[in-house]
């Protein structure tokens, strides 16, 4: 019994095991089984904590998705702040953007969802920081930023993600802030 796993480092070893198994086989080969198999445990461990095939997924992307949290940057601009987290997802998540889509597509076309459902809602609580220093700092009003407007760098860069299967050259990162969104805010 010394090995035994339990509570955060049971919950981890499950979450590793479903995301391996995810991207050996993608959502169309994952079951239940496998990961109970690949985490060396029982059904009902894996059953306790989630009810269902979706339920264990979706833990499983936000778990892969926390492990490449970016911390939010506070350089004095509005336009270094952005370019600074757009580097730094280009840098850490470009592989798990495109392996996401990649593997997860059924699951997407499954529930209804979409790869920028699942990473939007992760990164909104950061550019929301962002965006209220900015505002604090008077760079801009907050009657500019729409949660269009506010996603646009972002959602731009994941597009070139998935379009090219590779991190963005850094230009192309300067262009999306320098001639699309700094404008459209009016900067």
């Amino acid at each position: 019994m010394a090995g035994r796993r339990r509570g955060a480092e049971l919950e981890k070893a499950l979450l590793d095991a479903a995301w391996e198994e995810l991207m050996a086989g993608g959502y169309a080969g994952f079951t239940m089984d496998a990961v109970v198999r690949r985490a060396g445990t029982s059904p009902p461990v894996l059953y306790r904590r989630w009810p269902d095939r979706d339920a264990l997924v979706r833990a499983a992307m936000a778990h892969a998705l926390e492990r490449a949290r970016v911390d939010v940057p506070d350089t004095g601009s509005l336009r270094e702040d952005v370019l600074t987290l757009m580097r730094e997802i280009n840098t850490t998540r470009a592989r798990l953007i495109t392996v996401m889509n990649a593997q997860l597509s059924s699951y997407y076309q499954e529930t209804g969802t979409s790869p920028g459902d699942v990473l939007t809602a992760r990164h909104e609580k950061a550019t929301d920081v962002l965006f209220d220093r900015a505002v604090s700092r008077g760079e801009i009003t907050a009657d500019r930023l729409s949660e269009r407007i506010k996603s646009l760098p972002f959602d731009l860069l994941r597009h070139e993600i998935l379009v090219t299967f590779a991190p963005v050259p850094d230009h192309v990162l300067e262009e999306i802030v320098d001639t699309i969104f700094l404008p459209l805010i009016g900067l």
